[in-house]
Formats: structure tokens, C-alpha cells, sequence
């Protein structure tokens, strides 16, 4: 099969055929577990230097539960598929009938979902407790055999709590624990551990180096790799965590701030009543597309399918090429809070009831609006609805006051139309409640520092005159929120209808992709290989990849359940505004880092959330370092510290055998020519600054040339992700206050093997 649209995400770059994602990273069923047959051989695929652990003694108790897994499996995968096609078949009818049929249909469909999305590698381990009791398998899901038995229990029980909370100091009841590692839908490694003092360890393959650990050290890639089941009990008491209110979650790099939030955010969907109480799935807002690009799969293989994602400039049309904002009293001035006020007072303006009276006369009589009247139809929409939406109601009211002004007996539908027909009064109540334009009650703020003023009267003349534009629809980033205001206060148009097309499009490429998925299984002899796979829902997801999937034609109007807010430290107070007008539970997960905030964080993050509106909020921190190797965090925490003193610098775990170096920038080249060939499955980046000398940049490209896995980025775009090669170009560019050295902090610490530091110094370190 050639290049084409079919093709995987996780191991190549663009333009290249790429090998089939592993099951580790996808959570994608096992080729038998997709076509609900047995299981051909043991799941367990052990490599030579692991013969130990082979013993049927270790292992004849998991095949046979995988066994009874697998046969469920298939058994629900069946029961879903009937009960979907008995619903579809349902005669349609009106009203509520209607709605709950297709309700009933949306949550088979997410079922039945989720259900292809796993196989026997939904199983992330099993706990052993010390009554005596068999093992106890622990799944991303629920999972019963048909005598009722628990096979799986969902992580997110509180039976499930142990396993990742238990330690030796607080076994919490177990004797031991296993964990598996996953790849392909086979187990090619699986660890044991003791918790009971003194406890007899025959039955268990003891290693000495932790599921956890070990995962530290493999290959990165495109996509955020599956952790749920090395989660560490610090992490997990922080993921069941109450829903009310703000949970801030402070943590340096490293420390597993994002899957702290993605995990919690599916917990409180399945086990907080007071979150799933509030239909509209989550949303997730992060600082950039590639981030969301990143994370995009998290959610989905924890079983949550309504994912809406975010950076802040996507919640204004406008918002996907803008440029931030050049002046910074402006930029000053649209970050706070207040200044949102001015909106709303521009669309106050063009609701005041007019004073003067107005006739209108019919062929049965005169009718009259004056004060009183116009105040009692301006009064008749319900508080809050969007001003264009309110104008119908208005109007409905304004002919019902005529019409009863009118004389007994005059027939109503001829006395509607004649007011309808009224050119005069049309004309008089357009001047009177017009139609408006979001964007325009914007540009006229900007563009009149009087009319700003008159909005929002605590600005100076100085003030006023700083946000004053020439090209008034010149957005920038920092307009966001405004935009985003004026469209919530006047209501949008438009947007039904893009979401409308953008859910179209998306729909029927997925009809095109089911139908090459079908013919390529049609035309499969064996049944065997890659072609097989494709029967995978998750795989199939996967394929699909590139195009636009259901979190991003999503609505972002909410209102959602909860919102994750990860390098929270970034946004404005105008931006949260932003966020709280589309969570009406006020649910949140917050992770961010004072650190690593570019334009500085001075105050505490109680202080920041509260001035933002929130009233209730926790704190919780992070301080462990997993994914920084010590010998990167030695290099990167004596400059952020000189820049902060007070940084939470965490500690990192592990070491990589690898010290940072410093080498010219004529030998980037080399060094991705070497990465490459030594490390093929490995992800590397290069950082450099947006505002690189030509020169500079020059080099960059070639050196990138014939190696299209290597992503190149900023060290705003890097933000949130990980690599295990960092390749930092002239890294003094980046200035010197507290941005310049945030930059440093945070691209150094993207690496989680090796750090190389090139610049035009021709030193060596």
C-alpha cells in the first residue's frame, strides 16, 4: 500500500509511510479481540532476557482471566451492536420520544465506541489483597463476564484506588501488585511488587526496577503516550480530588501536571455526581495547537468522547492567525478584567427605550407607543438573551401593545398584518432596537477613545487614546476575549452554520475512510496483518488522524462539565473571564507553573484565581521531576532560580548517563545525523528563537534537511511537550529578563534523554 491518506501518526513525518502504532500508545483492541474471537496464542510475548519471568507458574493465572476478558469482550462488543441497530430501527417520532431515542442511539454509539477502542490490553494490572480473596484486575473500563463476575474494574472505582495509591509504608490492604506493558496487544513486560512486610513473594517476579521507572526511559512520540497505569500515588490522590470549585495544581516541569489534569477530568465525569450533573463533556484549553495535537488522544482512551479543545485565540473566528498586540499599555489594558465591562455597556447603549411618542395608524384606529410602552416591550426578553436573539422577542411585544390598543372584535391576524406592513414603524423600531454586528461594536470602541470612555468611564484620556486604533479591525491576540464578549452579549449568526459545515466535512471524510477501511478488509485473503488491524476502532482513529475529529468542530460555547486549563500561568484575567462564562459549575482543573510564566507571576495562585472570580480554590502541589533527567535540571535550575527565586524547581528521579553539551552550530548536522541512526523510533526537536538570525536560521534548515521526524519549534510552541533529543539553538538570544530566561527554562527541560546547546561559540562542554 502507497502513501496516501492512510496513513499512521505516531512514528514518522510528514509525507512518510508510517508503521502501525503500538497498542502501548493507543490503547487499541488486539486483532482477535476486534473479530470477538479466542485467543490464538498466550498474550503474554516475554523477550529472551526476560526467560524468568516465562514461568507458567507466574502466568497461567492471567491468561486464563485474559481468556474470560476476551470472550466479553466480544460478547458486549455484540449485545452494543444489537441494541444500536434496534434503536436505529425505532419508528421516529416527536417531541420528547424523539429526543430520547436520540439520546439512547448517542450512548450506544459512545459505547460501542468505546468498547472497539480496547481488548485484553484494557487491563493495566492486578491487585492481590490480604484476605485472601483471588487477584483483582484493574481497566481503563468496567467489565462483567456473563455470570456477573467483575473481570475489570474500572480504575476510577474507589476498588480500583489501590492500585495506583498503595505504597510500602501504606500498603492500603494489598499484598502485592502487578502492572503490564502493553505493545501490539501483547504484554512484553510486566512488573510485581511486594507491599505486605514480610510477605511471600514465590508467586511474584520481583525486579528491581519499577513499571514506573522503566517507563521513563523509552521512546517519545507524536502523541502523548498512555500512562494510566504507572500513575504514582502522589498523582492519584491529586486526580480524585474534589470537583468543587478551582483545583490548582502547581508543578515544575516534569512532574506530570497534564496527566494529572486529562485523568482527573475523567474521573469526576464517572464519579462525582455533582460534575456529571452538568451536561457538556470537557473542554480543554492549552497554550498551542501542537500541545493540543499532542494530548489529543489522552481522553478519548480514558473513555470520554465529548472532548472540545482550545488554545484562547480559538474562541473568536478571527482568532487562528493573529498577531499579539504591539503596544503594551494596550496589552496591559485588555489583560485585565475590567475593561470587559465596556462591552457590555456599548450594547446597553442600543437597548435604552426611546422617549418620544410614536403613532401608528390602521384602518380601525390609531395606536400609541410612548415611554411606558416602549419600556414594557423593551423589558420583555428573558435577562441574558443575546441582543440580536432578544430583538424578535421585543418585536413581538411591541405589536402586542399595539393590538390592544385596538378596538374589540378587530380580527387579529389582518390587524398583524397591517403592523407588519408598517413601513414607518419598521423603520422606527430598527432605530430603536437595531440589528448589531459583534465585531463592529468592537471596532467602534477602538476606534473612538470618546465613545470608549463613555463605555467604560474609569479610563483616563491616556488610556483611552493607548487603545485607540487607525485600522480598527486589525485584530490581535489580546482582542480575543472582547470579540468573544460581544458575541456572547449580541449573539453570532454565523456560528450555527459553521459548525453545521465543519461537521459535515468531517462526517464525510470519515464516510470515505470507513469505505476504504471496508474494501481494504474485503480484499485481506488471510485475514492476517496489517489489514486485520485495520478492523481496530482505535487504529481506524488513528488513520484518521490528520483530519478534523469531533474536539475540534466541536462548539466551544459550552456549557461544559469541566474545563482543564493546562500552563494556566499564561493566561489574562480577560481570558479567564473567557473560560468561566462556559463552565456554569465553576469545575476546574488548573495546572501551571509560576515559573514558567513568560511575562512574570508575582502574586500567589490563590490570589490570581480569586481576583479572576473564582471562590472556592485548592491548592496541590507537584515536586517530583519523572521526566527531566538531573543532569538537564542541574544545567537548566541555576538560571530560572537567578530569574525567580522562589521557582518550584522539582527534583528529578532518574539520570540519563548523558551530560548537556555544548557544541558549535556547524554541528547540528551531526548531531541529528547521529540521533537518527542510533535512536530511528526516538523524537527529537530543535528550539530555536522566532526572531533568529537569517544566518542562524540558515544553518537550522539545512541541518533539518532529510530528517522530517524532527519537529522544529519556539520555545512558546515547545511548551507542554516532551522529546527525547532537545536540540537548543543560541539559547543567549532569548533576552535577558524573565522571559528570556523562562524560555531557557522550559526548552532545556522539553528533553527527557539527551540536551545538546549549539551556538556560533566554537566551546565544547
Amino acid at each position: 500500500m502507497g502513501c496516501g491518506r492512510l496513513q499512521f501518526q505516531d512514528t514518522a513525518g510528514p509525507g512518510a509511510c508510517r508503521k502501525a502504532p503500538s497498542a502501548a500508545h493507543t490503547g487499541g483492541p488486539t486483532p482477535s479481540a476486534a473479530l470477538g474471537g479466542p485467543l490464538s496464542a498466550s498474550p503474554f510475548h516475554l523477550p529472551a532476557h526476560l526467560a524468568e519471568k516465562s514461568s507458567p507458574a507466574l502466568l497461567a493465572e492471567d491468561e486464563q482471566h485474559f481468556a474470560a476478558i476476551e470472550q466479553a469482550f466480544a460478547a458486549a462488543i455484540a449485545e452494543a451492536r444489537e441494541a444500536l441497530a434496534a434503536a436505529l430501527r425505532s419508528p421516529a417520532r416527536h417531541g420528547q420520544a424523539a429526543l430520547d431515542r436520540d439520546l439512547e442511539v448517542h450512548r450506544l454509539e459512545s459505547r460501542l465506541r468505546t468498547l472497539r477502542r480496547y481488548g485484553i490490553d484494557a487491563c493495566l494490572g492486578r491487585i492481590v489483597v490480604d484476605d485472601g480473596e483471588a487477584p483483582r484486575y484493574i481497566g481503563r473500563i468496567g467489565l462483567a463476564g456473563p455470570d456477573g463476575e467483575r473481570l475489570l474494574v474500572d480504575w476510577r472505582t474507589p476498588a480500583a484506588e489501590p492500585f495506583f495509591a498503595a505504597t510500602p509504608a501504606q500498603p492500603m490492604g494489598l499484598r502485592s501488585r502487578r502492572r503490564y506493558r502493553w505493545t501490539r496487544g501483547r504484554i512484553v513486560d510486566y512488573w510485581d511488587e511486594l507491599l505486605e512486610p514480610g510477605g511471600d513473594g514465590r508467586a511474584l517476579a520481583l525486579d528491581d526496577q519499577s513499571a514506573f521507572i522503566a517507563s521513563l526511559g523509552t521512546d517519545r512520540s507524536e502523541r502523548m503516550r498512555d500512562v494510566l497505569g504507572t500513575i504514582q500515588a502522589d498523582q492519584d490522590a491529586i486526580i480524585r480530588a474534589g470537583s468543587e470549585g478551582a483545583l490548582v495544581v502547581d508543578g515544575g516541569p516534569g512532574t506530570g501536571k497534564t496527566v494529572v489534569a486529562l485523568h482527573r477530568a475523567a474521573y469526576l465525569l464517572y464519579a462525582d455526581a455533582r460534575v456529571a450533573a452538568h451536561r457538556g463533556g470537557v473542554l480543554v484549553v492549552g497554550p498551542s495547537h501542537p500541545y493540543l495535537d499532542y494530548v489529543a488522544d489522552v481522553l478519548p482512551s480514558l473513555g470520554e468522547q465529548e472532548v472540545a479543545m482550545a488554545v484562547p485565540s480559538d474562541f473568536a473566528p478571527e482568532g487562528a492567525a493573529l498577531a499579539p498586540e504591539r503596544s503594551p499599555a494596550a496589552a496591559a489594558l485588555k489583560a485585565g478584567a475590567r475593561l470587559l465591562s465596556a462591552v457590555g455597556a456599548a450594547v446597553d447603549a442600543y437597548e435604552v427605550p426611546p422617549t418620544a411618542e410614536f403613532l401608528v395608524d390602521t384602518q380601525w384606529g390609531e395606536s400609541f407607543l410612548g415611554p411606558v410602552e416602549w419600556a414594557e416591550a423593551f423589558a420583555a426578553p428573558e435577562p441574558g438573551t443575546p441582543h440580536n436573539e432578544a430583538r424578535g422577542v421585543v418585536w413581538e411585544a411591541v405589536l402586542e401593545i399595539l393590538a390592544d390598543q385596538q378596538p374589540a372584535g378587530v380580527p387579529a391576524r389582518l390587524l398583524r398584518r397591517e403592523l407588519e406592513a408598517d413601513e414607518a414603524l419598521r423603520r422606527r423600531f430598527d432605530r430603536a432596537w437595531p440589528l448589531l454586528d459583534p465585531v463592529g461594536v468592537i471596532a467602534d470602541l477602538w476606534s473612538s477613545p470618546d465613545h470608549l470612555r463613555r463605555c467604560a468611564p474609569w479610563l483616563s484620556e491616556a488610556e483611552a487614546e493607548a487603545l485607540r486604533r487607525d485600522e480598527p479591525r486589525r485584530w490581535t491576540r489580546a482582542d480575543v476575549p472582547y470579540l468573544d464578549a460581544a458575541r456572547r452579549r449580541i449573539g453570532d449568526p454565523d456560528a450555527p452554520g459553521r459548525i453545521r459545515r465543519a461537521r459535515a466535512e468531517a462526517e464525510a471524510d470519515r464516510e470515505q475512510m470507513d469505505l476504504v477501511v471496508d474494501q481494504l478488509i474485503a480484499a485481506d485473503d488471510d485475514g492476517e496483518g496489517l489489514v486485520t488491524m485495520l478492523r481496530g476502532a482505535d487504529v481506524q482513529h488513528t488513520l484518521l488522524g490528520d483530519l478534523p475529529g469531533p474536539e475540534r468542530t466541536a462548539p466551544l460555547d459550552g456549557p461544559f462539565a469541566h474545563v482543564v486549563v493546562d500552563e494556566a500561568q499564561e493566561l489574562t484575567d480577560a481570558e479567564w473571564r473567557m473560560l468561566l462564562a462556559r463552565c456554569p459549575s465553576r469545575s476546574f482543573t488548573v495546572v501551571g507553573d509560576r515559573a514558567q510564566a513568560r511575562h512574570g507571576f508575582v502574586e500567589s495562585w490563590a490570589d490570581r484565581m480569586r481576583r479572576v472570580s473564582f471562590g472556592r480554590v485548592e491548592l496541590a502541589g507537584l515536586t517530583v521531576n519523572y521526566r527531566t533527567p538531573a543532569e538537564i535540571m542541574a544545567e537548566a535550575a541555576p538560571g530560572i532560580r537567578a530569574a525567580i527565586p522562589d521557582a518550584n524547581v522539582p527534583r528529578s528521579i532518574r539520570s540519563s548517563g548523558h551530560p548537556v553539551e555544548r557544541l558549535p552550530l556547524a554541528e547540528l548536522a551531526t548531531v541529528l545525523e547521529a540521533w537518527s541512526a542510533e535512536h530511528p523510533e526516538a523524537s527529537a526537536c530543535v528550539i530555536h528563537s522566532a526572531a533568529v538570525a537569517d544566518s542562524t536560521r540558515t544553518v537550522v534548515e539545512a541541518a533539518l534537511a532529510g530528517h522530517p521526524r524532527v519537529r522544529r519549534l519556539t520555545p512558546e510552541l515547545a511548551k507542554g511537550l516532551e522529546f527525547d533529543l532537545v536540540a537548543l539553538v543560541e539559547p543567549d538570544g532569548f533576552g535577558d529578563g524573565i522571559e528570556g530566561a523562562v524560555d531557557r527554562y522550559v526548552s532545556m527541560t522539553r528533553a527527557t534523554r539527551r540536551l545538546v546547546v549549539l551556538s556560533g561559540a566554537p566551546t565544547r562542554r
